[in-house]
C-alpha cells in the first residue's frame, strides 16, 4: 500500500496566450477548476497505475471543501480527511480548501501559480490512535513478496507529517519525500526518510547547488534525485552517482504538476518492489507523458 500525506488544494486554472502585465486584464481561452496539491495529485496518480492508495490530508468545511473531496475521491483514492470531525475551527483559521489560482500560458505549457498552501490550516499530529488509523492495513515488518509498504510526504503539515514519518519507521514502512521546497521542519523530516526526490528549485540554507544531493544525503537518506525539467535527473544512490535520461515527448501542453506525477508514480513503482533506481526510471517516463496533456491528471485514461 501507498500512503501520501499532504497537501491538497483547490485549483483555479485558466490558459492564457501571455502572462498579464501590471495593471493589464486579458481573456483566457479556457479555465477548468479541479482539486491539485502535491500529494492530492500523487496519490491520484498512483491509483490510475492501479497501486491502492490513502491520502492524508486536511481539507476543511464548507461547500468548496465538500466538492474537492468529492472528487478526489472520484479517483480511486481512499481518503482521510483530518480536518473532518474534529473540533471547531478556531476564529481566524481557514475553514475551507488552500486554494490555488494556476495560469498556464498556451503554446509553452509553462505556469504561473499563486496558492496559500497549507497557510492559516495548522493540523496536530493528533493522538496515538488516529496516527495508527492511517497505518491499520499495514503488518509490522512489510507485506510480504516483493509489494512494499510505502509513505510518501510533500513536506506540508509537517506535525502530522512527522508523526507518520515516526509511526512508519516503527512498522518497517519505508519513507519518502517530495522535496520541492525547503520548509520549517524539511531538515527533521529528511532525517526520517529512506529516499528524497527534490525538485530543480529545492535549497539548503546556506548550502551549494551543485553539492545539494550530498548535502540531503548526509541527513540520513540513502538515496537522493534532483528532477531537472527536460535535463537528465540526478541521481545518488548510496556513494554512486548517475543520471536519468529525460524521454522525448511530444508537444508541451501543460507543465503543471509535472513533479507531483514524479513523486507519485515513484512511490507508486516502489511500493510494487521496483529498486529505486528503476521506480525512478519509470516515473520519470510517466512525468514526461503527462506533460502533452491538460493538468496534472490529463494524462489519466489516455
Amino acid at each position: 500500500m501507498l500512503i501520501c500525506c499532504g497537501l491538497t488544494t483547490l485549483d483555479i486554472t485558466q490558459v492564457v496566450h501571455a502572462l498579464p502585465g501590471p495593471d493589464e486584464k486579458v481573456v483566457a481561452t479556457s479555465q477548468r477548476a479541479t482539486f491539485g496539491g502535491p500529494a492530492a495529485n500523487a496519490a491520484a496518480t498512483a491509483a490510475a497505475l492501479g497501486v491502492p492508495v490513502r491520502l492524508v490530508t486536511a481539507i476543511g468545511a464548507g461547500m468548496l471543501a465538500e466538492v474537492v473531496r468529492a472528487d478526489v475521491v472520484a479517483t480511486g483514492v481512499e481518503l482521510i480527511d483530518v480536518t473532518t470531525g474534529g473540533p471547531a475551527v478556531p476564529d481566524g483559521e481557514a475553514r475551507g480548501p488552500a486554494v490555488s489560482t494556476v495560469l498556464v500560458t498556451a503554446g509553452t505549457g509553462e505556469r504561473a501559480v499563486v496558492s496559500t498552501n497549507a497557510t492559516g490550516r495548522p493540523v496536530a499530529a493528533g493522538d496515538e490512535r488516529a496516527v495508527s488509523g492511517v497505518f491499520d492495513l499495514v503488518r509490522p515488518g512489510g507485506v510480504g513478496g516483493r509489494e512494499r509498504d510505502v509513505l510518501l510526504l510533500d513536506g506540508h503539515h509537517p506535525r502530522l507529517a512527522h508523526a507518520l514519518a515516526v509511526r512508519a519507521r516503527e512498522l518497517g514502512v519505508l519513507v519518502a519525500l517530495d522535496g520541492g521546497s525547503w520548509k520549517d521542519g524539511t531538515a527533521e523530516l529528511i532525517a526520517l526518510c529512506d529516499a528524497v526526490v527534490l525538485s530543480q528549485d529545492f535549497r539548503m540554507p546556506g548550502g551549494d547547488v551543485g553539492r545539494v544531493l550530498e548535502d540531503v544525503a548526509a541527513l540520513g537518506p540513502g538515496f537522493v534525485a534532483r528532477s531537472r525539467g527536460g535535463a537528465p535527473v540526478e541521481v545518488l544512490d548510496g556513494v554512486v552517482r548517475s543520471y536519468l535520461p529525460v524521454p522525448p515527448t511530444g508537444a508541451v501542453v501543460d507543465t503543471l504538476g509535472a513533479g507531483d506525477v514524479l513523486h507519485g508514480a515513484f512511490a507508486a513503482e516502489v511500493s510494487r518492489g521496483r529498486s529505486w533506481v528503476s521506480a525512478l526510471r519509470e516515473a520519470v517516463a510517466v512525468a514526461s507523458r503527462s506533460v502533452t496533456y491538460e493538468g496534472a491528471r490529463g494524462w489519466i485514461g489516455r
